[in-house]
């Protein structure tokens, strides 16, 4: 491979590329984008850095110093696009029967998911600003999510505001159990949790970490694991800062990974809700969706997890059904 040239390694790549059943954006994009350290850098900077044993870490050094050097964008926004496009490659060498470095244990199980997802046949729309616009459009046009929307937000942001009143949280926490369907059984214990750890400051300066400092109530001798309830309880109170995570938002997350390798997140990263803000920051960059918020974001990735897996979710069709565990 090393003595091919530039255009000869890219025909051949690209024929790869069409063997894999990616969307055409996503193909060219990778055709260009791939072979950046050779273009801003050497033939010999991009081997360099496709063969590195510690892949990860040497592949993106190069980058964020070539990127330093040549771009005038966001480095550290930038630098994960083309690094995802590196692991195709480093897939693309693995396949080919050359004695290039095989794939990691991290890509192996990416391209064994993505095996997984093509036999069944989901070819989800490439996310655009045309597909945000439509999934936006179509959030409005649902006069039950709309209305119950605007409900909890004259709940949380108007009648009970703060969290300093056990009878407010308790209102609300029985409000999101209801209309999301998070099943938890006693409440009570749940309200009286978020109470005690004093959380308006927090809940205002956007603290991730909060998540987690609610999703975790012991009740009886047990302790219970309530996160996607808690980031939807610190989203209805600042939607900016908090999406929400669900199962559905989780599968589609998954899909455009093993698809389009926009981000190398773990499946339990998505449970780690630090790490779940960022992957779903890394979606919006890698995309070129910035335009929206995270909650424009978290509407359309939900919608869409809802319309193409269906099948996997609760027993309520017709609400944001999710997993709490």
């Amino acid at each position: 491979m090393k003595a091919l040239s530039y255009d000869e390694l890219r025909t051949l790549y690209k024929i790869f590329l069409h063997s894999q059943d990616i969307s055409r954006a996503t193909i060219n994009t990778a055709y260009v984008d791939t072979f950046y350290l050779w273009r801003k850098g050497s033939q010999e900077l991009f081997w360099n850095a496709v063969n590195a044993t510690d892949f990860e870490n040497e592949a993106k050094g190069a980058l964020i110093k070539t990127l330093s050097e040549n771009s005038t964008g966001n480095v550290n926004s930038l630098v994960n696009g083309y690094l995802s496009h590196l692991r195709r490659f480093r897939l693309f060498l693995a396949s080919s029967g050359t004695d290039e470095p095989a794939a990691t244990k991290q890509e192996k199980n990416a391209k064994s998911t993505y095996n997984r997802k093509k036999k069944m046949n989901i070819d989800v729309p490439y996310p655009s600003i045309e597909q945000v616009e439509f999934y936006l459009s179509e959030w409005d046009d649902l006069e039950n999510y709309r209305l119950q929307e605007d409900a909890l937000n004259k709940l949380f942001f108007e009648l009970c505001p703060k969290n300093t009143d056990v009878i407010d949280i308790l209102l609300k926490a029985s409000t999101l159990n209801d209309f999301y369907s998070t099943n938890i059984f006693s409440i009570y214990p749940v309200a009286k949790h978020i109470c005690s750890l004093n959380i308006d400051a927090r809940l205002k300066s956007g603290d991730v970490t909060l998540v987690g400092d609610i999703q975790y109530v012991t009740i009886g001798e047990k302790e219970k694991n309530f996160y996607s309830f808690a980031s939807k309880y610190c989203s209805h109170h600042n939607p900016i800062d908090y999406p929400i995570y669900d199962s559905y938002v989780d599968e589609v997350l998954r899909y455009f990974r093993n698809r389009d390798s926009f981000s190398d997140f773990q499946d339990s990263d998505l449970k780690d809700y630090v790490k779940f803000k960022v992957i779903l920051i890394d979606f919006r960059t890698f995309y070129g969706l910035d335009k929206y918020n995270l909650k424009q974001i978290d509407q359309y990735v939900w919608l869409l997890g809802k319309n193409y897996f269906p099948k996997n979710y609760g027993k309520k069709k017709n609400n944001r059904v999710v997993s709490v565990g």
